[in-house]
């Protein structure tokens, strides 16, 4: 069991039920707000006095950081205050250590292994109006639209001819999309089947909260991860952004929405901070926080964790007061990745091509390529984002192909493996797994399969000569000899024979 500060967790006793305030909307939704259920035993495990004393402590000291690096590399998640500890370190001599022994874990835990994926948005009405979003109710410019089912087919296919094989789906919060349509939409997708070696295998999702019920409709559906960012855990900050007369404005409803998602049956689930609107550190802590709550609580930690950095959108201003700069950027993902070792670490095209570069290092297992988040944009021609059809701005707009290029070229091992999921290996089965550092076992093996896919399928010829040549030198640096004669079979069956979707 995970230590951390339990007064954390027992501070902010919630009510069980929360009754929603009557919102002005652009769009139609239903006369009467229904009163929800939060989860059984649900707490406001946020802190916020406790956190920012937590900010406020002094420097480090050099032994005291080498100690947090080296718990780390043994495996063990950081308690909330020692994350404190190496967030509250200015020395950049210090900082780079803390980065290194990032770098190490992440290689220890994970090899150079990058998980690909893409996002596709589904439908952008939304009934809140959060002061950072291009999707916000109040923004008269944007273009609303929801994708039908030809519609979503359409775009499924031009994923996969792009040679992608995991996606989440993108919702805004509205009662158009309901457990049910959320439900159908995955089916949906799942159904595509382009071009003869195309399909999606794992469907993961970005929506809002919901209750008990309709967390069941949805993993019916087969989902992998669900995802629910908290995007700031500072109650007052939190205030600011998301109004009061919008159900997003209900903190504790959203900060218990996984909790939910737990007690319906899903054990995958994500956890995310938009940084930029709170002070950093406080975010970091945050996500720490959550992840020990959910580990305790449950058996099981968040399965990823993402901290995107707010962008420009249409409609939207960005203070500067809470920005985050790329130095400080870099280092929480550093600090995020030896204070959970066994989560997954998401960075999405937010970021420009050189940031995500840097960034990959310290920790990063999964990213996005190749990514439109325009309504319908994977079948739209052209590269010139529209603000107006947009929920923030892309960093990064290279396609799939020039990404996995340059993974290769930079000695990472792209994977498109999506096989812990669709084996089994979620929840308390994945923690086995994922807390001593054994998934790699798994996920080497079956992301070397999943690329040679890609270079058969897909790839241009420059990338299938990288991949070609990084296959051949995974093979090489393999030391299970079991394994290794398993895997060359399974990628020469990939070659010669056509076969698809070998799993370790």
């Amino acid at each position: 069991m995970l230590k951390s500060a339990p007064k954390m967790f027992t501070d902010r006793p919630a009510d069980t039920s929360t009754e929603m305030k009557p919102r002005d909307m652009h769009t139609a939704e239903p006369k009467k707000n229904p009163k929800f259920r939060l989860s059984e035993e649900a707490v406001d495990f946020i802190d916020d006095e406790y956190i920012n004393g937590l900010i406020a402590g002094a420097e480090p000291t050099t032994e005291q950081v080498q100690a947090l690096i080296d718990k780390s590399l043994s495996k063990q998640c950081l308690t909330v205050e020692e994350t404190a500890l190496l967030l509250r370190c200015s020395n950049p001599e210090l900082r780079q250590q803390v980065q290194d022994g990032a770098r190490m874990l992440k290689k220890k835990v994970y090899g150079n292994r990058i998980v690909l994926f893409a996002p596709l948005y589904i439908g952008n009405n939304c009934i809140n109006d959060c002061g950072y979003c291009g999707f916000k109710r109040s923004n008269k410019d944007v273009n609303r639209s929801t994708l039908d089912d030809p519609a979503i087919i359409r775009q499924a296919a031009a994923l996969e001819d792009a040679g992608h094989k995991r996606l989440i789906l993108v919702y805004g919060e509205h009662p158009k999309y309901d457990a049910q349509f959320i439900a159908d939409s995955v089916r949906c997708v799942y159904g595509v089947k382009s071009g003869g070696c195309g399909e999606i295998r794992r469907v993961n999702i970005n929506a809002a909260p919901m209750d008990i019920e309709g967390y069941k409709v949805v993993k019916e559906a087969g989902i992998g991860t669900f995802q629910i960012f908290q995007e700031t855990y500072d109650h007052k900050q939190y205030r600011v952004h998301h109004p009061e007369n919008t159900r997003k404005g209900d903190y504790m409803w959203r900060l218990d929405g996984l909790n939910r998602a737990m007690e319906a049956g899903i054990d995958d689930v994500g956890i995310g901070a938009l940084f930029g609107l709170a002070d950093w550190r406080f975010d970091v802590l945050g996500l720490v926080t959550h992840a020990h709550y959910l580990q305790e609580r449950f058996g099981v930690g968040p399965h990823t964790i993402s901290f995107p950095r707010i962008q420009e959108a249409a409609g939207v201003t960005v203070e500067s007061r809470y920005q985050v700069n790329d130095a400080d950027f870099a280092y929480l993902v550093a600090v995020l990745r030896l204070a959970v070792p066994y989560a997954g670490m998401i960075l999405t095209a937010r970021e420009p091509e050189h940031i995500r570069r840097e960034v990959l290092e310290f920790g990063v297992s999964q990213i996005d390529g190749g990514t439109k988040i325009e309504m319908g944009g994977y079948t739209k021609e052209g590269k010139k984002q529209n603000k107006n059809n947009e929920q923030f701005i892309l960093g990064d707009e290279r396609s799939l192909d020039e990404i996995m290029k340059q993974l290769l070229e930079d000695g990472y091992l792209p994977s498109f493996c999506t096989a812990c999921y669709r084996k089994g290996r979620t929840g308390e089965h994945f923690m086995e797994f994922a807390v001593p550092g054994f998934i790699k076992r798994y996920c080497t093996p079956n992301a070397m399969t999943t690329l040679q896919e890609y270079l058969e399928d897909y790839a241009s010829d420059e990338t299938r000569e990288a991949g070609t040549e990084r296959i051949e030198q995974e093979l090489t640096d393999m030391t299970n000899e079991k394994v290794k004669t398993k895997v060359q079979g399974y990628v020469e069956r990939i070659r010669k024979e056509g076969d698809r979707d070998l799993l370790f």
